[in-house]
């Protein structure tokens, strides 16, 4: 196994020329690969040249674990940022990947909800800080996309996140529920947008887990894509046993083993982002 990161240049002229772009991996169903896809593209937004950072909002730090970041090292975390305890400069650690930082979580983040449920600014803790964070003006290499990995629930976390975003983007399990979950998930968004976020779009939707020798998957994979139309990516994550081992090395499969289905569809769903990413900019 190679731990060499490859460099690919295509696409490296769709780089936000100012602001980073912020997406939210959200999906209140757990189980869906939602940590695995935050960790794995960031990674293989990274390989093709952005500069990325990953907040980690999951009080479980599976992302945070699954990037390398031991439990015992994580001095300061999100749950300090939320506080206003620390900023978000203080608490982003970088990772065994090139151009690949993360905002570490702790458990603490059980107990955030309670401790901030009367402030005024209980929504916004996160797009203030992260417009702090990105106020500085001394960063040579800046960074271009930020993924938020949510815990899985629709709960303050969550809400923080989608306020602080431009886009949503929503891992689906190829399983029987998966429409009933993205209806609610939908309904959600919708609700963010009316009241804290007039400029939160659907950025795509990237079906996961997909086993072809499973019928029914594939029938998921046709009633998503008749449900969501052109919101669905044209990339399908499979089912791949390289993923999965991947976390308890502490690496994202594309370090783990670059070859892999998995770590393919991870590149390809890079490459997919930041073409839709130009065409909103050209739109």
């Amino acid at each position: 196994m190679s731990d060499a990161l490859p460099t690919v240049n295509e696409a490296a002229e769709a780089k936000p020329a100012v602001l980073p772009r912020i997406l939210v991996l959200a999906n209140q169903k757990g189980g869906v690969g939602k940590t695995t896809t935050a960790i794995n593209l960031g990674t293989a937004l990274a390989a093709i040249g952005e500069r990325a950072l990953i907040i980690d909002l999951d009080p479980q730090g599976n992302a945070s674990t699954g990037l390398g970041i031991d439990r015992k090292s994580r001095i300061a975390s999100t749950y300090d940022v939320l506080m206003s305890e620390r900023t978000l400069a203080e608490v982003v650690t970088p990772t065994a990947v090139p151009r690949l930082m993360i905002a570490p979580s702790t458990m603490d983040l059980l107990g955030v909800e309670l401790e901030i449920a009367g402030d005024s600014d209980r929504s916004y803790k996160l797009k203030n800080a992260l417009k702090t964070f990105f106020a500085r003006d001394n960063d040579d290499e800046p960074i271009t996309y930020v993924l938020i990995d949510c815990p899985p629930s629709l709960n303050l976390l969550t809400i923080n996140a989608l306020a602080a975003s431009d886009a949503v983007l929503v891992p689906l399990q190829c399983e029987f529920f998966a429409l009933e979950g993205l209806s609610q998930l939908l309904k959600t968004v919708d609700q963010v947008r009316r009241s804290l976020n007039p400029g939160l779009t659907i950025h795509g939707i990237v079906l996961t887990m997909f086993d072809p020798r499973n019928s029914f998957a594939s029938q998921v994979v046709a009633d998503v894509r008749a449900f969501m139309g052109e919101k669905v990516y044209d990339t399908v994550i499979p089912r791949n046993v390289r993923v999965s081992e991947a976390p308890s090395h502490g690496k994202p499969v594309l370090l783990y083993d670059l070859k892999c289905a998995g770590s393919q569809a991870y590149l390809k769903l890079a490459s997919e982002v930041i073409q839709r990413e130009g065409r909103w900019r050209a739109a």
